[in-house]
């Protein structure tokens, strides 16, 4: 797994942005700076060239590539799977289409309230909530024996710009999540999600340290060094005695 990543880091090597001003030309001050952002981002560039949806992929694949937390014949649940990037990485890892026949052969399903384009080998609910129990109990039809062995989240709320309430709505994302887990999470699976650093982080760790036998938080190269956002990676679910928590 860490010679994959060594082979995305060369294609990045490879395949570098060149000044393009031309194309920022006629564009508010906002939009100048996100396309300059863009054009000098290797991973945008990378994404296109490795025909992954979005730069995101290869924040899941450096973590995978020194955690192991995707492997063949997996069950992979993806939340905030849009547009399913994160998808592509874990059907690829899982095997969910079968690529190798000498493998076994996962699962992967991805929801997100939006819109996701078909992908061979992921089943996708959308859009939906995540969050509802409508939602919760199609989860369990669609997964095989109504269990996941990895719950991903890349999720994050609308912001609203008022960085302690986007943080604290992330928390309960997050937080929805883990309660999820305690009907559908193997024992002995993992759990990854992102979230921003603030006041009520100590809510989540202290969840997953009860629940989950080891955590990290990790940044990976792709994560964008001016933005807030961490992933909490816990592996070894223990597992939670009685019903889903309210």
């Amino acid at each position: 797994m860490a010679g994959s990543w060594k082979l995305v880091g060369a294609s990045l090597r490879r395949h570098r942005f060149h000044t393009v001003g031309s194309h920022c030309k006629a564009r508010t001050g906002a939009e100048h700076l996100w396309l300059t952002r863009q054009l000098k981002d290797p991973f945008v560039k990378a994404a296109k060239v490795e025909s992954y949806r979005c730069r995101s992929a290869f924040k899941l694949l450096e973590m995978d590539a020194r955690h192991r937390i995707l492997r063949p014949g997996l069950r992979v649940l993806d939340c905030g799977a849009a547009p399913g990037a994160w998808s592509q990485v874990a059907v690829q890892r899982v095997n969910a289409a079968g690529a190798d026949p000498g493998s076994p052969a996962g699962f992967v399903l991805g929801v997100d309230l939006l819109h996701i384009s078909a992908l061979e080998g992921a089943t996708f609910l959308c859009p939906a909530d995540v969050t509802d129990p409508k939602t919760f109990q199609r989860i369990q039809e669609l997964l095989p024996g109504g269990r996941a062995d990895v719950i991903l989240s890349d999720m994050a709320p609308n912001a609203t710009g008022i960085r302690g309430l986007d943080h604290d709505r992330l928390i309960g994302l997050c937080l929805s999540l883990l309660d999820m887990a305690a009907d559908i999470l193997h024992p002995g699976g993992a759990f990854l999600c992102k979230t921003w650093a603030g006041s009520q982080s100590h809510r989540l760790q202290k969840r997953l340290t009860e629940e989950f036998q080891r955590t990290r938080t990790l940044k990976p190269e792709a994560s964008r060094k001016d933005s807030a956002e961490v992933y909490l990676l816990a592996t070894q679910y223990r597992g939670v005695q009685g019903a889903r928590k309210g």
